[in-house]
């Protein structure tokens, strides 16, 4: 969709001025690669810009609720994340600016930094899993509603409303739904206990970039306090990581015992969450990792 003169205007008031005084956005140029988010870059006299927009009525507060966790991330100081200018609403639309960061060549260390980073950052906890407030993975809600143990918050908050969710959509059956309740009441003795840690939330291979300095910036969160594995399992869905990340992240934080079985559960969510964004394709894995425990 192109972006109208009255919403650009009514951005650039939002952007921080340069040595100049007030920066316009002179032209915005459409980027690829969101499924979810239309996403531009916006050229302006002080530098570039990165802009994401969305519809204010189907995905209220998505980005207040993206921006008070990329806040949340940079706050550990040990990964960066892009800096975050303004969010709002125009007419219909709801928008989130941020840095622009430009790609550019990863150093021959990248994957080694990354992988120290990300375990650094999950070494930041909380009381109890789960976040303040609830935001959004992908396009679809996510309840951070608080709890003591993990894996209550991760059947109650995580792999129940999903399975609920697929089941009223005709892509689960009663067997499947038999199957999870077998499912939950092992996963106190599948899961070791741990801290909650602050985790991305939605690591896979597309959240993340190399920046102008050769090192890993993390984008596109879906942040909260849960169980260190669900990034580490996440990063292994669709393409995994180059061996050096585990071992560099092994060697900072050591896993537990057997999370390699426990990749496939912890990757239940993020397939549920697939299947009830873009449909049945997505049900055989689920069913397959779920009959198999």
């Amino acid at each position: 969709m192109a972006l109208s003169k009255a919403f650009l205007d009514h951005v650039s008031k939002t952007l921080p001025p340069s040595v100049r005084g007030a920066v316009y956005i002179e032209s915005a140029s459409p980027l690829g690669g969101g499924d979810i988010n239309a996403a531009y870059r916006l050229n302006t006299a002080g530098g570039p810009f990165f802009i994401k927009v969305n519809s204010a009525e189907h995905f209220p507060a998505m980005f207040e609720k993206e921006a008070a966790g990329l806040e949340l991330l940079a706050s550990t100081g040990v990964i960066r994340v892009p800096g975050i200018i303004a969010h709002g609403k125009y007419g219909d639309d709801i928008y989130l600016v941020l840095e622009f960061i430009p790609s550019g060549p990863p150093k021959a260390s990248f994957w080694t930094d990354f992988g120290i980073a990300l375990a650094r950052m999950h070494r930041n906890t909380a009381d109890a899993y789960g976040l303040g407030y609830d935001n959004y993975m992908g396009a679809i809600p996510q309840s951070n509603k608080k709890h003591s143990n993990w894996t209550d918050f991760f059947v109650q908050e995580r792999l129940e409303p999903m399975v609920k969710m697929a089941r009223n959509d005709g892509f689960l059956n009663g067997e499947d739904l038999l199957a999870f309740e077998k499912l939950y009441h092992k996963l106190p003795d599948i899961f070791p206990s741990e801290p909650p840690a602050l985790i991305h939330g939605d690591l896979w291979t597309g959240n993340h970039m190399v920046d102008d300095s050769g090192y890993a910036c993390l984008i596109d969160p879906a942040v909260h306090y849960g169980h260190r594995e669900m990034d580490i399992a996440m990063s292994m869905l669709f393409g995994s990581f180059p061996p050096e990340f585990y071992e560099a992240y092994h060697s900072e934080y050591p896993l537990e015992k057997g999370w390699r079985e426990r990749v496939d559960i912890c990757n239940l969510y993020p397939l549920l969450v697939h299947v009830n964004l873009f449909g049945e394709g997505y049900v055989g894995s689920v069913e397959r990792i779920v009959r198999r425990f």
